[in-house]
């Protein structure tokens, strides 16, 4: 009763009050968006803040809670965030991207309302306008397994998130500012942990604190813009244990590359001398290595961290070969009191193969990315809207690149792109590197099976090479130079869901698109309707509300 009486007024605190399920517990969060100086890398500027903080808040969350984040918009931009690796279950109204949500106008707010339904796992939350993330805005997710589901892994004595990435000096006007110009961002000016480098100067505060003989948990996040980083932590060896939202096969690592937009949990025992050490943060696949690191302080440690930290790996067939260790804990139980490994997904006939080839190319003098050759454009209506209100016909055309893109693709034309997907099939996605730099890729709506990367060019015959038995269900992939990496997944979450890459320059200059997956029902089965307080944008902002669906 106590708990009840307390999520009871917690509601009146945030000026709602809502129907409370006993099972399914309540997070009420209320973020005030602002401009802040900050200094991730000594040099003060403009950064975006949450409730005044850099990095964004925690959200500590367990399996199925409703989360309610009543984000008010004080910056002088329209603002949206999304919950990436969130699987929006019949709900991709909640998923924060501009094809499905209008942005927050400044000076206005929008309150999110989503469910973290049967997930477990790391994540974080960022924004998507504009260039918003380069200059703060993100933060960590977390979702805890609910106490009757068993973790395979004894509880750890404490349990930290670790957000690292590429960060860029300039500011997030000047950076969309050269993107506009038609000009590539270039290097980035460094890297930070948690928004912080430490200076080597003996006056470092620690990142966190480690008791002698006590094992922690770190769920390490790249939350930069551009930028793969290979984490390690100085004298200890980390033990994997979940990755984007699945428990793995506990290997253990020197070193983990984490690609941009992906999340994984290790396992760091304090066995070493009590001291001070470093975790340690390095740029992948540059010409030039920018390297970053925090303090881990063991509590009644005695002397400084050494200064010779741990070098990086080289090359990414290293990388390569590290993503073929990575494997599916079969037996671990998932979100549900089942083991993961009950879906047999290897088995499944694939009904439809898709190839989403990216490219660079010009578009009247200024640099583009495409994806088939086509190069996203937001339209002023979200795609979701359009196709709620029945007037999609106006707004964009479905199906506008081919399965099976050219060879040569000579041109880059730009328009929205949406694929009509058939609700409940089985679907393979070919992601083809055709240029020099790494890419990270990301499905919203859903977690798929990384089956396989691999040189060259994908063939039907290479199917012969994927793992139908133990990939990892993950939401985000990264390609390698001149690769291809191949995904399986059931299309059985009706929505507007975005394939991105998560690599931010590119994003914003089109190598992103959208997948649509209708009801032919129209049956609240399937889909919710449209939220009452959904922001309106484009031609559909004086129509009258389509009727619900229904049961």
């Amino acid at each position: 009763m106590g708990g009840v009486m307390l999520i009871l007024l917690l509601c009146l605190w945030a000026g709602s009050m809502l129907v409370v399920r006993g099972e399914d517990p309540y997070i009420f969060l209320t973020w005030n968006v602002t401009y802040g100086t900050i200094s991730p890398l000594g040099v003060p500027q403009q950064g975006i803040l949450i409730n005044g903080q850099f990095p964004g808040p925690n959200i500590n969350s367990t399996s199925n809670n409703n989360i309610v984040v009543n984000v008010f918009n004080n910056l002088d931009e329209p603002f949206l965030l999304t919950w990436n690796g969130i699987q929006q279950r019949k709900n991709s109204w909640q998923d924060g991207v501009l094809g499905t949500n209008c942005p927050i106008l400044p000076g206005k707010n929008y309150t999110y309302h989503f469910q973290v339904k049967d997930q477990i796992g790391s994540y974080i939350y960022y924004p998507v306008t504009a260039m918003h993330k380069a200059s703060g805005g993100f933060g960590g997710l977390r979702i805890n397994s609910r106490l009757l589901i068993p973790v395979p892994y004894p509880d750890p004595a404490d349990d930290y998130t670790i957000l690292a990435g590429d960060w860029f000096n300039k500011g997030h006007k000047s950076l969309r500012k050269i993107l506009d110009s038609g000009r590539n961002l270039g290097r980035c000016d460094g890297v930070h942990i948690n928004g912080k480098v430490a200076k080597a100067d003996g006056k470092d505060e620690p990142l966190f604190t480690m008791e002698p003989g006590k094992t922690y948990k770190y769920r390490i996040c790249n939350a930069g813009i551009k930028t793969s980083l290979n984490i390690r932590f100085q004298g200890h060896n980390m033990k994997l244990v979940e990755m984007e939202g699945s428990h793995t096969v506990q290997n253990v690592y020197e070193s983990l590359d984490v690609h941009v937009g992906q999340c994984y949990s290790v396992l760091v025992t304090a066995n070493q001398e009590p001291k001070d050490y470093y975790v340690v943060a390095s740029t992948r696949f540059t010409r030039r290595v920018v390297t970053a690191s925090g303090i881990i302080r063991y509590t009644n440690g005695k002397g400084p961290a050494s200064p010779d930290l741990p070098p990086p790996p080289v090359g990414w067939a290293w990388s390569l070969n590290q993503f073929r260790t990575f494997r599916w804990n079969l037996t671990a139980s998932a979100a549900r009191p089942n083991p993961q490994g009950s879906y047999h997904y290897g088995s499944i006939n694939i009904t439809r193969t898709i190839k989403l080839a990216n490219t660079a190319g010009k578009v009247d003098g200024k640099l583009r990315y495409a994806i088939n050759g086509v190069s996203y454009v937001d339209p002023p209506t979200s795609l979701k809207l359009a196709e709620y209100y029945s007037v999609a016909d106006k707004v964009f055309k479905y199906d506008t690149i081919m399965d099976d893109p050219p060879a040569e693709i000579s041109e880059i034309t730009l328009q929205p792109v949406v694929l009509n997907l058939t609700h409940r099939t089985f679907i393979e996605i070919i992601f083809e590197n055709r240029e020099t730099s790494i890419q990270s890729w990301h499905l919203s709506g859903y977690s798929f099976f990384a089956v396989a990367i691999e040189t060259g060019t994908w063939t039907p015959d290479k199917r012969r090479n994927y793992n139908l038995l133990d990939a990892v269900s993950r939401h985000t992939i990264q390609v390698f130079p001149h690769s291809w990496a191949a995904i399986l997944l059931t299309f059985d979450n009706c929505g507007m869901w975005n394939i991105r890459s998560e690599i931010w320059d590119r994003h914003y200059l089109g190598q992103q698109l959208y997948v649509s997956v209708l009801s032919p029902a129209r049956s609240l089965r399937d889909e919710y309707n449209i939220p009452d307080n959904a922001l309106l944008c484009g031609i559909v902002e004086s129509m009258p509300k389509p009727p619900p669906y229904s049961v």
